[in-house]
């Protein structure tokens, strides 16, 4: 478990409590999933520290935004 602070206080997690945090809001996911992402793309931003792939608590919560569709009442909503 990796977790620091910079200077803006922004905290970072490795790879483990990055999919931890993501499946603590009701999204699962799973560590192997960020690995195949930072490989193939489509993934959260992350950062080295030293050999470690660490994860910023923002940068996570910007690209679970960006995946989560709009709120709808009806599935008619969504072909509009």
């Amino acid at each position: 478990t990796i977790m620091t602070e910079d200077a803006d206080n922004v905290r970072f997690m490795g790879r483990r409590d990055a999919a931890e945090y993501c499946t603590s809001k009701g999204l699962a996911l799973a560590v192997a999933t960020l690995e195949k992402f930072a490989t193939i793309g489509g993934g959260p931003k992350f950062r080295k520290w030293g050999r470690k792939v660490v994860y910023a608590v923002p940068d996570l919560d910007a690209w679970i935004a960006q995946r989560l569709g709009p709120a709808v009442s009806s599935t008619s909503e969504l072909a509009a």
